[in-house]
């Protein structure tokens, strides 16, 4: 029998759970997935604890993996038995196996191996609408990149820096600042210990920056509207932190006319074509070596449980993956 990570009800890490499922053959449109490697992210904690509703319990967790094709259902042209696949926002990927509809599937290129497709797909086509499309960076920017030395952090400040911007990260600790720096970062601040947009607004002789990307969320909203420039866009894709509630969309104004973004990446890739070209744009930028994907840490797929806690803990640095 295929084995999967599951939950039988919202709450902590402990209530993930290894167990055999029944994955069957695949039906009209389907195919069937043997994972050699699957992505960790926060948006997976969201969903063990209930922040985002992934409906009916038990459910089968993960949002990316990366794998083989074993076997290809009715009405399937573009994909074949033995195809090396990947793909991000198709949940149930904490499983050995599984079933799964093509519209999120994309094909590997033979440079990229199973672990970096897994810990990528995800992460790195959020950095690529964030940098492209939530704001699109120009050559000469300053920006601000919060939780810099994470997995999205750490693609998102090469990909700037190789776009020409002078990237500013937000990072936890002495240790996570040289670790941002090694990707990418001109300017590190200490979130936990500076004052950030004091420091934003002497690194960029008080004008401020265009856009702060922050998915952190609660903790450092303030510092992020504060460390905007006139006309600046805070973009708001995570809170790790926890989440922005009652905000008050006066302070927009008062703060220099300012604008907020809450994107998804779903939105960013909701049809084939958008994205076809958000992964074929990851892959020429990595495949080019322009960035790197920094697979910090792996764990059993069984160890889930654990690599959740560490992730909770800040105990993790770039990427996860999850090994079946």
């Amino acid at each position: 029998m295929t084995k999967a990570i599951r939950i039988h009800e919202y709450g902590g890490a402990d209530n993930l759970k290894w167990e055999e499922v029944d994955v069957g053959a695949p039906g009209e449109g389907q195919v069937r997935v043997m994972h050699t490697a699957v992505g960790l992210n926060f948006i997976d904690v969201y969903q063990r604890t209930g922040l985002y509703d992934i409906g009916a319990l038990p459910q089968t967790l993960g949002m990316e993996g990366a794998g083989i094709i074993e076997e290809v259902g009715a009405g399937v042209t573009d994909f074949a038995a033995g195809d090396r696949v990947a793909y991000a926002m198709g949940l149930g990927s904490y499983s050995e196996a599984r079933l799964m509809a093509t519209d999120r599937l994309v094909k590997v290129p033979d440079g990229v191996d199973d672990q970096t497709a897994a810990a990528m797909m995800l992460q790195g086509m959020t950095s690529r609408y964030l940098l492209k499309s939530s704001y699109a960076v120009q050559p000469g920017d300053t920006i601000l990149i919060m939780a810099a030395a994470g997995g999205v952090g750490q693609i998102m400040s090469q990909w700037a820096k190789h776009l020409g911007a002078t990237v500013i990260g937000c990072v936890g600790s002495e240790e996570k600042a040289e670790l941002a720096k090694a990707n990418g970062c001109d300017h590190t601040i200490l979130y936990n210990s500076e004052d950030v947009a004091a420091r934003v607004r002497e690194i960029t002789d008080g004008e401020g920056v265009p856009v702060s990307y922050d998915s952190v969320g609660q903790a450092t909203c303030e510092a992020s509207l504060d460390s905007l420039a006139p006309c600046g866009v805070f973009v708001s894709y995570g809170n790790a932190s926890g989440p922005i509630t009652d905000f008050n969309i006066g302070l927009l104004g008062a703060k220099g006319s300012l604008y907020i973004q809450r994107p998804t990446l779903a939105t960013f890739t909701r049809n084939r074509e958008l994205l076809n070209e958000c992964a074929n744009d990851l892959f020429d930028v990595v495949g080019s070596g322009a960035v790197k994907i920094n697979v910090g840490q792996t764990y059993p797929l069984a160890e889930t449980a654990q690599a959740h806690r560490d992730l909770e803990d800040r105990k993790t640095t770039g990427s996860t993956v999850l090994l079946p």
